[in-house]
């Protein structure tokens, strides 16, 4: 089968059905940036400030929001103006992990309700099918997409082998909704029949776990450097956070805008190497 990490973003946007995709990569080639922010702040004005620092410089604004000790619905309402401005698109880190009927719900309603935010979200793949069933009903008919688990960059993960290809199996029978996933390579082909239908098989690898600087910290994380993650692995959006803001809190907005331009940078030639190989 083909190698589509190897076409530009912008010619695999014309191949993709799900609209979330096509927007994330015609993005990408639009503001030559592969880098998705992860803003894994505590505090509402941190986490906006950050957003507002590093929007002209990512395709993607990473949130865990449910970690906001200080949150209200301004918060939504002001990442949504700083989509729009700073041309972004929102992805919710949830890592919903349980029955169809109650992943909808949770993906609806709630506090939260982060269909109505989030143009993409993400699962673990472990209840099986019924978890893309259940996200679907709720994220289709408002054009969003989802990512799957199938690896982390975490020491120790257990999300390898036969896992990752049960994920894989799952995303392809559900090309419509499941855009891609959270991963350290590419996935095209893994776990496929001799049944399965390949054709224009292209799925987004989102990748976390990624420094300049360091090679790990504290707590299990082990970092790749956005060459290794790009253009040796074949990986499409690199996922940055304490690298580019710290520790979040009271940021030096000026530093932060120069580490961010730095792997936006970094990511973008790692691309464009990619392309020429």
């Amino acid at each position: 089968m083909s190698s589509p990490h190897l076409s530009s973003y912008t010619d695999r946007a014309q191949k993709h059905k799900n609209p979330a995709a096509r927007a994330l990569l015609h993005l990408m080639a639009k503001k030559k940036s592969n880098l998705s922010v992860s803003v894994d702040v505590t505090r509402k004005k941190d986490f906006l400030a950050i957003v507002d620092a590093v929007g002209p410089y990512v395709c993607l604004i990473k949130t865990h929001i449910d970690i906001l000790e200080d949150y209200d619905q301004s918060v939504i309402e002001e990442l949504q103006t700083l989509s729009k401005k700073h041309e972004f698109l929102i992805f919710e880190d949830r890592k919903f992990a349980d029955i169809g009927n109650t992943v909808a719900l949770q993906y609806s309603s709630g506090i939260y309700k982060i269909a109505s935010w989030a143009h993409i979200t993400n699962a673990h793949a472990v209840p099986g099918p019924s978890i893309i069933t259940g996200l679907a009903s709720v994220g289709l008919p408002l054009e969003r997409g989802l990512i799957l688990l199938s690896e982390m960059s975490s020491k120790g993960a257990l999300a390898t082998g036969t896992y990752t290809e049960d994920a894989v199996r799952m995303a392809r029978a559900r090309r419509d909704f499941v855009i891609g996933f959270v991963a350290q390579h590419r996935m095209e082909g893994i776990g496929a029949g001799d049944g399965d239908d390949l054709t224009d098989e292209d799925f987004l690898i989102l990748s976390p776990g990624v420094g300049l600087d360091t090679k790990g910290d504290a707590m299990g994380q082990q970092y790749r450097t956005p060459a290794e993650v790009v253009t040796e692995c074949g990986c499409d959006v690199i996922i940055v956070g304490r690298g580019i803001f710290g520790t979040g809190r009271d940021i030096d907005v000026v530093e932060v805008q120069k580490q961010a331009q730095r792997y936006q940078a970094a990511g973008w030639g790692a691309y464009e190497r990619r392309l020429s190989e």
